[in-house]
């Protein structure tokens, strides 16, 4: 169960990249060439990564014990390279992290706030694209930590992404495994919002 929600976070966010952008390209044919050319270039690092995430999770069920791979882990201190991915495929994104030393966060905790930050950017750009997302952290030892993913109603018109629902259900299982909690939802302004509390504890 552990190894299929963890398959379903990574590759969810790299396969809704590609559907989003090819979708994109299928529906504005007439688009400039450099935005062709950016859309295209999203969808080929979309899939080396996906490739890259699925090599990594079919050599953890081969070698149990060996570890997580070779490649890094998520942790709270690479949300900015999660926040620049995101940006570099076209996402408005706001980024307000306020623990003064995130790499000072537990790895465990890390790893949930990465994910559900993951999640929630990879929802905003199927549910509404073209809004600005807000991702805020907050908390500290002793006060465990605070994620919100927070998106407002869509701004233009957009092809429909196909979803299941069980990222966030996913997500509110390991928010609970780790002793905290996850709530989501829509919001009076018509967007939506994921907001998650975690113990700073590994």
């Amino acid at each position: 169960e552990d190894i299929a929600r963890e398959m379903h976070d990574v590759l969810a966010h790299r396969l809704t990249l590609l559907s989003v952008h090819a979708g994109a390209l299928e529906f504005r044919p007439d688009a400039p060439p450099a935005e062709v050319a950016r859309a295209a270039g999203v969808i080929r690092d979309s899939a080396h990564e996906a490739l890259q995430d699925l090599r990594e999770i079919i050599g953890v069920l081969r070698s149990p014990r060996d570890g997580d791979g070779d490649r890094p882990q998520p942790t709270l201190a690479t949300l900015d390279a999660l926040v620049a991915e995101s940006r570099l495929a076209g996402m408005k994104v706001a980024l307000d992290n306020r623990i003064a030393d995130p790499a000072a966060a537990p790895a465990a905790t890390g790893r949930t706030v990465y994910r559900i930050a993951q999640e929630g950017l990879t929802n905003a750009r199927k549910h509404a694209p073209g809004a600005e997302v807000t991702v805020t952290v907050t908390g500290g030892p002793g006060r465990g930590i605070t994620v919100e993913v927070r998106n407002p109603a869509p701004v233009e018109p957009f092809e429909q992404v196909p979803g299941s629902g069980q990222g966030l259900i996913g997500l509110t299982e390991r928010a609970t495994l780790a002793g905290g909690r996850l709530d989501h939802g829509p919001e009076p302004d018509g967007g939506f919002g994921v907001r998650a509390w975690l113990p700073w504890s590994s």
